[in-house]
């Protein structure tokens, strides 16, 4: 991973491949990125690498093509990145509108988290680990997203099962927090890269 990764005016990463979601709306006028949330996603579960999640969140997932897709029939969900098993990221929603990946949620006594938060999925199931790829680009993404919006701080970053205890439990205890933070809180410009 040797691009430096930048946010642009538009609110885009500028490694990602873009994917327009209409699965989104602008945030309240007193909201801007203050959380950071991660998710993890695999459609079917388990099997990675289909494309299956992306076309969920852009409003394309065929619900008849795997017969675990019939409850996702007529949902309107979206993140504002996905990162797949080998580091490659797709950005669905600008950073400075809310992506709807949050549902039910609340984090420090607030709720509604879709308005301030940003959503990152990451290709994966509860209880799998993640890749090396997966959490060097994750790295990078929150250092990027951390240079570019001030509202956000590094003890502002939480999984879904912290946002919707009971209801939600991504990423799931196979993903190493400690990395994450290790990494996360490392002098800028240390970021590991290959």
């Amino acid at each position: 991973m040797t691009e430096e990764l930048r946010i642009d005016s538009h609110h885009r990463l500028n490694i990602a491949r873009w994917l327009a979601s209409s699965h989104h709306a602008p945030r309240p006028h007193w909201a801007q990125p203050e959380l950071v949330v991660i998710h993890c996603i695999s459609l079917p579960e388990g099997h990675y690498g289909g494309g299956a999640p992306q076309r969920l969140f852009t409003g394309d997932l065929d619900c008849t093509e795997h017969a675990s897709f019939a409850d996702l029939e007529g949902v309107r969900v979206s993140a504002h990145l996905f990162i797949d098993r080998q580091g490659a990221v797709d950005q669905f929603v600008g950073f400075d509108q809310q992506a709807w990946h949050a549902g039910l949620s609340m984090w420090r006594g607030r709720g509604g988290c879709n308005a301030f938060s940003i959503g990152i999925e990451l290709e994966g199931k509860v209880g799998d680990g993640f890749t090396e790829a997966q959490y060097l680009r994750l790295d990078e993404v929150l250092v990027a997203l951390l240079n570019r919006y001030p509202s956000l701080s590094r003890d502002a970053i939480a999984g879904h099962a912290d946002i919707a205890p009971g209801r939600k439990e991504d990423p799931g205890a196979g993903f190493d927090w400690q990395r994450m933070l290790v990494a996360l809180h490392r002098e800028p410009g240390q970021v590991k890269a290959d």
